[in-house]
C-alpha cells in the first residue's frame, strides 16, 4: 500500500526478536509499526526493546508511522497511557472525523473531514502523550489519531486492511472465543453497507511518510 517506485523497504519482525542493528537506523528514511494481535501494555521482553527503539527512532527526529498496535505502542512509548477500551470491541467500517486545525496540513490532500476506515481492536490510547494532539476522533474511540510532532503519527484503525481480511479475522475471533456469535452476525451485516476509503488512506499515509504534509 505505502511502497513507491524505487523504494526498499524492510520488514522486522520484532515479535519474534528481529530488530534493525543501531547501525542501521540512519539508513532507514522512516518506519511503520503493523497492528498486532499482542497488547501493547504488555511486558514482554519483545515489546520494552521496541519501546526503546522507537525511544531512539524518536530522538533521531525519524518519520514513524503507528497503525492499531503501533498507534498504541507510539502512545506508550511517548508517555501516554493504553489500556482496554470501556466499550468493548470495535469492529468494523467506522466514520471518523479529522481534525481541520491541524499542523498537519491534511487539507492539502483535497479530502473529506470525514473518512471511513476498517477498524479490529479492543485496546486504545486513553491518555495522549505530553506534546501531542488528536488529529481524529470518532463516536466510539476519542483519539483515532495523534501526532507527535512532525514526525510521529498514530492511526487506530487499519488503512490497509480490505473487507475480506475483516471478514477473515472476524471468523478467527469467533474460533478463538473472542467475540460471540451475535458480534459477529451484526458486524458482517453492516459490513456490506459500507466502504472504506483506502484511497483517501493511502494519500494521508504515504503522504505523511514521504514529508508531503
Amino acid at each position: 500500500m505505502l511502497a513507491e517506485a524505487g523504494e526498499t523497504w524492510d520488514v522486522y519482525r520484532v515479535a519474534m526478536g528481529e530488530f534493525p542493528d543501531e547501525h542501521e537506523l540512519p539508513l532507514y528514511h522512516g518506519f511503520v509499526i503493523t497492528g498486532s494481535c499482542n497488547d501493547a501494555y504488555a511486558n514482554d521482553t519483545w515489546i520494552h526493546d521496541l519501546i526503546n527503539l522507537l525511544h531512539k527512532l524518536n530522538s533521531m527526529n525519524k518519520k514513524i508511522l503507528g497503525i492499531c498496535f503501533g498507534h498504541q505502542i507510539l502512545g506508550r512509548a511517548l508517555g501516554g497511557k493504553v489500556s482496554r477500551s470501556p466499550t468493548g470491541w470495535d469492529i468494523g467500517v467506522r466514520t471518523i472525523t479529522l481534525s481541520s486545525s491541524s499542523p498537519l496540513a491534511l487539507s492539502s490532500l483535497d479530502i473529506p473531514l470525514k473518512l471511513s476506515i476498517i477498524e479490529c481492536h479492543r485496546d486504545e490510547v486513553r491518555e495522549l502523550p505530553a506534546k501531542a494532539e488528536v488529529i481524529a476522533w470518532s463516536e466510539k474511540t476519542g483519539i483515532e489519531m495523534f501526532r507527535y510532532g512532525d514526525h510521529i503519527m498514530g492511526i487506530q484503525g487499519h488503512p490497509e486492511y480490505s473487507k475480506d481480511i475483516l471478514l477473515h479475522l472476524i471468523d478467527r475471533l469467533l474460533n478463538k472465543d473472542y467475540i460471540m456469535d451475535d458480534l459477529a452476525v451484526e458486524v458482517r451485516e453492516k459490513i456490506a453497507l459500507w466502504e472504506p476509503d483506502k484511497e483517501a488512506w493511502k494519500r494521508v499515509c504515504v503522504s505523511f511518510l514521504k514529508g508531503r504534509l
